[in-house]
């Protein structure tokens, strides 16, 4: 387009001069209008794909209190470095990594924005942990001091904290471009390609053979706009609009759904989406935790139920082990109400915690036994919380000591004899660490191993239904050591880790949200495979997949599975993208833990990913869900999707094609996804894959309608003239005319198209190999549609022409021979001719397009059932864009100053006409091929259809 506009500015002046035309300004006019629209709409796409994680920047302090040649003093926090001591007291974010060297004893930091866990994490002057985000003696950058005041020597600033690689792992990735982007980009080569080359040899034919052979029959002048229409024929100026247009009415029926696309180029890359990789708690589960199941070693029943169980036991006390399971379930807890919703129900309350410990407070917080003295607010006034170790993922368990009030001003023997220690955790954890255990009479008994395969048994059978178990323990202190500094309270208690009593077992679960199943089968039946990858242990894990129908079969492989079929040696040769599983493969299932990712081979990945269909990824590490995401996207030609609502979800959701975030995630998890849902609703991204589809399938047609009659039909008009020596039958202004207003004023109908019955049942589109502008799709336009409409609009030129006395081989092979006298006729009136001519030519491609656009609504469905007025494919639009394109025409022939400057002129009446029965033989012609396509599906005409 710029080529072509320099070159129409050239031929105004100087090469126009003396007398230059104001009809080749008038198309430069044009054609920088087309570029302009074109380069606002790439700059807007632009401008939203190139945005940075601005969110990081409130995760950072601004300044920080550093102890510099023995003073404290207030530095910027950029001006930091290793080595400096950085002093921090309650409510300062920690400004770099840092290693505590000092400590009050009530230190408390908040790691929630890295680790997710909101409980208050003790501050240590000693490494508890290899990892670093559980040892207890760093403070490390964007978190939260809660309380008490420490000391620390940095030790890595900027990107080479924990926060900045996570941070930079998500916002460095190369430029890409999206899917559409992609196959924009192959047309407009291709396109271009095509284009230039007629030009250059117009421009050769003219040097070389017609200024020598016919001279006088061109200037240069005009032999430059002629083979300008070389350019603008080829190119359909349209389409970046109509590009444009599609992507915006996409996504604003997505954001009617809630989905908020930050690229509207990235919309498309949903309908390629052939692996979603879904986290599970907040995203397949709804959030909500809640107890639903409690046993004893002799007893176990449902939240539901207790009342009831109660009141028909002969003795009431038959059930008095709910009172110690209340009291640890309550006071070993680091979950709070929010104060100011007190005065709710209990379900409504605002808690502060994890949603574990959320889900122990509100099922301790409304259990009220009379019978059984169970009463929390008598509880929590009867006994105060001594010390604490919060849960953490390398103990799995929590710890509490708490004390009866009454007791606490006693002598110390017997205060101790109400001192209890309270844990919770892992059963897999604690039970080694139990040697009695109570029935639900409150009884307690050895621990012996019958006991133990019981509880076991039941822990087994309630993670595969989906619950997380805890295991709920005590054990009577006689000689607390009150006086103890934190650091060395901590060893004193794990030193009391033994011979402990298990209460009993509880089972929280997170239901699946209700839309989730159906969600997951839609996206199935898409031929889109969903795989979960979650922190959360494998048979809970399992469990949800199989409630939420990702995994349907009963066999679910291991590695061990995966190992025996890597050793196969014909996985060797195989190429990267053929490694998926074939229509005709069995459907198989497989889970695999954070520890098996670790240790699997590129073969192990060639069979997970060329094998299985149905995958449960649990127990995984952010690193992991990244390398996960590579590999699969590495193979078999996919196209990726992530859904995290985190900060460490953050690398996955950038290195995936398609990162999805939550609405209720953090702002980093959202700024590193291309698609947010604003309301947390799994059921939008069946849709979002519907609209990706229904964007290229509307693209798709989009231009195979614009270019059988705005492309090649234009075409051919330039071909007769600079090959056959005919005068151009098509004006260049009326070319780009017809591009960019007519062609783009029917074709938005085509935007505003309902997705075809099949959309959601074919396979994703592969985005290597299926080209929006495939060798079918050229078919139809250049020997189909395109061998049908050039012909009719060039048989209005001749009827005209003979009307004026003007046979065929009068018009054609004319060359220099069109001018003053020829055949009687004097300059002006062979102008007038050409005038009249070139805008029944336009008429004709104008009215013919309707049956065109009316033929390319659906691939293989019949007009009969697809009737754009009324019925389920309704679309006003059509008739709209019809009327449109109609005023734009007459607008043209009419317009007194569009006379003046472009030489357009009204035509006879009886060219009217015509150009709509060449529209509806257009249809019937394409109707039949699609009753061809339906009726024989397996015939040379079906393989040929696009």
């Amino acid at each position: 387009m710029w080529i072509a506009f320099v070159v129409t500015i050239i031929s105004y002046k100087p090469l126009g001069e003396p007398d230059p035309s104001a009809v080749n300004l008038g198309v430069a006019v044009l054609l920088m209008l087309v570029i302009i629209i074109s380069a606002t709409f790439y700059a807007f796409v632009d401008w939203n794909a190139s945005r940075i994680m601005k969110s990081i920047k409130s995760l950072i302090a601004n300044e920080a209190a550093v102890i510099r040649d023995g003073q404290q003093q207030l530095i910027p926090a950029t001006d930091i470095v290793v080595g400096d001591i950085v002093v921090l007291s309650t409510g300062d974010r920690v400004p770099a990594d840092l290693r505590i060297v000092s400590a009050s004893s009530d230190l408390r930091i908040d790691r929630s924005l890295l680790t997710g866990e909101s409980d208050m994490i003790p501050g240590s002057l000693d490494a508890t942990s290899d990892n670093a985000l559980e040892t207890r003696n760093l403070a490390l950058t964007s978190t939260f001091v809660t309380q008490g005041t420490c000391n620390g020597v940095v030790f890595a600033t900027g990107d080479r904290t924990i926060m900045g690689r996570l941070v930079k792992m998500s916002g460095e990735t190369k430029f890409k471009l999206t899917t559409i982007q992609k196959e924009i980009w192959f047309f407009t080569k291709v396109i271009s390609t095509v284009a230039f080359s007629m030009f250059s040899i117009s421009l050769l034919l003219f040097g070389v053979w017609l200024r020598t052979s016919y001279p006088g029959y061109e200037t240069i002048s005009i032999a430059i706009m002629n083979s300008i229409g070389c350019l603008t024929a080829f190119v359909p100026q349209g389409l970046p609009l109509c590009f444009a247009l599609s992507l915006t009415i996409i996504a604003r029926r997505m954001s009617k759904r809630h989905v908020l696309v930050k690229n509207l180029a990235t919309i498309e890359t949903l309908g390629c989406m052939s692996v979603l990789c879904s986290d599970k708690t907040g995203t397949l589960t709804a959030g909500k935790m809640a107890v639903e199941s409690i046993a004893f070693l002799d007893n176990h029943l449902l939240i539901s139920e207790i009342d009831e169980r109660i009141s028909k036991a002969p003795v009431p006390k038959s059930f008095t082990a709910l009172s110690s399971l209340h009291m640890t379930a309550r006071l070993c807890n680091g979950a709070k109400f929010d104060s100011s919703t007190a005065d709710r129900p209990i379900h409504e309350r605002n808690v502060k915690g994890d949603p574990t410990d959320t889900a122990l407070l509100r099922f301790s917080e409304g259990l009220s036994i009379p019978a059984l003295n169970i009463d929390t607010p008598a509880l929590l006034s009867s006994w105060r919380r001594l010390f604490e170790i919060p849960f953490n993922s390398k103990n799995k368990w929590m710890l509490s000591v708490v004390q009866e009030i009454e007791k606490t001003g006693a002598d110390l023997a017997e205060a101790n004899s109400g001192t209890w220690m309270l844990v919770k955790g892992a059963p897999d954890v604690l039970v080694k660490s139990c040697s009695m255990v109570m029935t639900s009479d409150g009884n307690v008994h050895p621990f012996d191993e019958a006991s133990r395969q019981r509880m076991a048994d039941l822990q087994s059978n309630w993670s595969s239904e989906g619950q997380r178990v805890l295991a709920l323990c005590r054990k009577p202190l006689e000689a607390f050591k009150s006086n103890l500094s934190p650091n060395d309270m901590e060893e004193y208690m794990y030193s009391e880790m033994d011979n402990l009593t298990l209460i009993g077992l509880v089972g929280i679960r997170d239901p699946p949200r209700p839309d989730v199943p159906s969600s997951v089968a839609v996206i199935r039946r898409a031929g889109v495979r969903v795989f979960m990858v979650t922190g959360d242990f494998k048979l809970t894990a399992v469990a949800i997949a199989r409630q939420v129908g990702i995994i349907s079969q009963q066999r679910v492989d291991t590695i061990d599975d995966v190992r025996a079929a890597a050793s196969e040696k014909h996985l060797t040769d195989v190429r990267l993208p053929d490694i998926k599983p074939s229509d005709n493969d069995p459907i198989r299932a497989l889970v695999l833990t954070g520890e098996d990712v670790s240790t699997l081979t590129p073969l192990d990945w060639h069979v997970i990913v060329g094998q299985y269909t149905e995958i449960v990824f649990a127990r995984t590490t952010p690193d992991q869900k990244m390398k996960i995401v590579e590999e699969i996207k590495a193979r078999g030609d996919n196209t990726v999707a992530v859904t995290g609502d985190g900060v460490n979800d953050a690398p996955a959701l950038k290195a995936a094609d398609i990162g999805v975030a939550m609405g209720s995630g953090s702002d980093v998890a959202k700024e590193a996804a291309a698609l947010i849902l604003l309301n947390n609703d799994f059921a939008s991204i069946p849709v979002s894959i519907e609209m990706g589809r229904l964007v290229f399938d509307n693209l798709k047609k989009v231009t195979l309608y614009l270019m059988p009659v705005g492309s090649y039909t234009e075409f051919m008009a330039v071909l007769a003239n600079v090959i056959f020596g005919m005068q151009i039958p098509l004006s260049s202004y009326l070319q780009v005319c017809f591009s960019i207003t007519n062609d783009v004023a029917m074709s938005i109908s085509l935007m505003y198209e309902k997705a075809e019955a099949d959309l959601m049942l074919r396979k994703p589109r592969n985005a290597r190999t299926d080209r929006l502008t495939d060798w079918r799709l050229f078919f139809q336009i250049y020997l189909f549609l395109g061998l049908m409409s050039w012909p009719c609009a060039m048989s209005m030129w001749f009827v005209y022409m003979n009307q004026q006395g003007l046979g065929f081989h009068d018009v054609i092979l004319a060359y220099n021979k069109w001018t003053d006298g020829y055949h009687g006729y004097t300059q002006d009136q062979l102008n007038h001719f050409v005038s009249v001519g070139q805008c029944i030519y336009y008429v004709t491609m104008v009215f013919m397009q309707y049956g065109n656009l009316l033929a390319i609504r659906n691939r293989r469905v019949s007009l009969l059932n697809s009737n754009p007025l009324w019925g389920p494919r309704r679309n006003l639009a059509v008739p709209m864009g019809m009327v449109g394109t109609a005023l734009i025409a007459v607008t043209n022939l009419y317009g007194p100053g569009l006379q003046k400057v472009f030489l357009t002129t009204p035509i006879p009446g009886m060219f009217w006409g015509p150009p709509f029965a060449f529209g509806l033989g257009i249809l019937c012609m394409d109707e039949v091929r699609k009753l061809i396509v339906r009726t024989y599906p397996k015939s040379i005409v079906a393989k040929m259809a696009w």
